[in-house]
């Protein structure tokens, strides 16, 4: 009874062709590059949240009105369902479908016609009675063939659960982006409009120095286009406010409260953190795109087993118990029991290469799976690579420009003081505000790419506590 039991176990549990998997080595050096260029590595990058970096409460709060709203999200979960459900079928696939069969029989003994489960037949009539369940063609998996499909299907949906996870760490990165671009328009905006108050400011003390035959007209025709120029970039930033408000609601899924919105990039861009500058790139493997893509390597590995067990015979069983009689009343006796069981070995003489054929495909696309994991890698490491560099050098780089508008700013008042008790030409007063509000705008948009660097690092070293999930271990458990 034992070694029936053993022999029960191995048929039904088969053994495995599936190749032992090893992770393929990370094709990019052990650390992130050093330099002149790059932040002094500070400490090993610790586990963080979105809200340890984006600390404003009113980012958060639109943060998470986007991922409880985001189609892109909403499409992700679909997909994840789709996926979990192709796996339960397939692993249904290892496991016997047991079907029932009822049926009652009247039978006329002289034209041998019959009715089943209807009004009696007219004539003599005998009774059969049949009650039975069975297992049609089941598949004994004495060579792994369907674990190795089930195995395959598990790997493709913890795949899209990583894909899902990317792609709410990108969207959490693509509103922060979205939020600082707002405050930096808004920043422009009112530089514009103080731009435009000061121009009109200029054409009325020109003009009355025109009017007093005290300056040419042509001051006066510099100075109207000065105020033209400021009028036309004014409007360009009362659309680029209104663009970036569409942008956040379509990332948001929802529209946005205005007061949740940053008055601009002065008061918004300390309100993110910075992440410290870690040395080891080993720390690219818990991005969840590289995640999926080592899903999609364990999967394309599994097919390599269902491929090799396609190569040798398939043995499958039918099988039919139950109760038949032509007596209600004997139905549920011991001579009424009944039973047939059909094993079945299935095995192409001549499949024209077929079966060899597939596991040359399954090992090119095993290929292919790791050709894309290291390309993942590589794109991974290039990406926070060149965030490190731009972070190593954006603090240096808006010191400058911080000094350079001071310096443009007393630049101008000193002009146009020069020019008010008539020592400059309007021309020299005109330079001096030219620079002074390029440079003003040069400092936004570098306030901005200072933020936006911290947001790219966050992105781009992954590993949100928040919006990652099960490790390799936990899913392993999963339906």
């Amino acid at each position: 009874m034992r070694r029936a039991a053993t022999l029960a176990a191995l048929l039904l549990g088969g053994c495995s062709f599936v190749p032992s998997y090893q992770r393929p080595a990370a094709p990019v050096p052990a650390a992130f590059p050093t330099g002149p260029a790059y932040p002094t590595a500070t400490e090993p990058l610790p586990t963080i949240t979105y809200r340890d970096v984006f600390r404003d409460a009113r980012l958060q709060a639109v943060i998470e009105q986007a991922l409880a709203n985001n189609r892109d999200l909403r499409i992700a979960a679909a997909n994840i369902a789709v996926a979990r459900a192709q796996y339960r079928i397939q692993r249904a696939e290892q496991l016997p479908l047991i079907n029932s069969n009822n049926t009652l029989a009247l039978v006329d003994p002289g034209t041998g016609r019959s009715n089943v489960g209807g009004s009696p037949v007219t004539g003599g009539q005998r009774a059969n009675y049949n009650l039975a369940i069975g297992v049609t063609a089941f598949e004994i998996d004495l060579f792994g063939r369907l674990a190795a499909l089930s195995q395959a299907e598990q790997a493709r949906y913890f795949a899209s659960e990583a894909g899902a996870q990317a792609a709410r760490l990108a969207l959490v990165g693509d509103v922060a982006t979205a939020w600082l671009q707002y405050g930096a328009d808004q920043s422009l905006r009112a530089l514009a409009e103080a731009t435009r108050a000061n121009a009109e400011r200029s054409v009325a003390l020109t003009r009355a120095r025109v009017a007093g035959g005290v300056a040419p007209r042509t001051d006066l025709a510099q100075a109207e286009l000065t105020l033209a120029a400021a009028e036309a970039d004014l409007a360009e930033q009362v659309t680029a406010t209104a663009q970036d408000i569409n942008a956040l609601q379509l990332l948001v899924g929802a529209p946005v409260d205005p007061a949740q919105l940053p008055a601009s990039i002065e008061s918004a861009a300390p309100t993110i953190a910075a992440l410290p500058a870690g040395v080891d790139s080993g720390v690219l493997l818990r991005r969840p795109d590289i995640v999926a893509a080592e899903y999609q390597l364990r999967a394309a590995n599994a097919q390599i087993g269902a491929a090799r067990a396609a190569l040798f015979p398939r043995l499958s069983l039918t099988a039919f118990a139950g109760l038949a009689s032509n007596g209600l009343s004997q139905l549920f006796t011991s001579r009424a029991f009944n039973y047939t069981a059909t094993p079945g070995i299935s095995y192409p003489v001549f499949a024209g290469g077929r079966n060899s054929a597939g596991l040359q495909q399954a090992r090119a696309r095993f290929d292919i799976a790791v050709a894309s994991y290291e390309r993942s890698i590589q794109a991974a490491f290039r990406e926070v690579a060149d965030a490190l560099a731009r972070r190593g050098t954006i603090t240096d780089q808006l010191g400058a420009v911080e000094r350079q508008t001071a310096a443009a700013a007393e630049s101008y008042r000193l002009s146009e003081a020069r020019y008010k008790v008539g020592v400059d030409a309007f021309l020299a007063t005109l330079v001096a505000q030219r620079n002074l509000y390029q440079a003003q705008r040069t400092l936004i948009a570098t306030r901005l790419t200072e933020a936006a660097n911290k947001v790219t690092l966050y992105r781009t070293l992954g590993g949100d506590a928040l919006l990652n999930g099960p490790t390799l271990a936990e899913a392993k458990s999963a339906p």
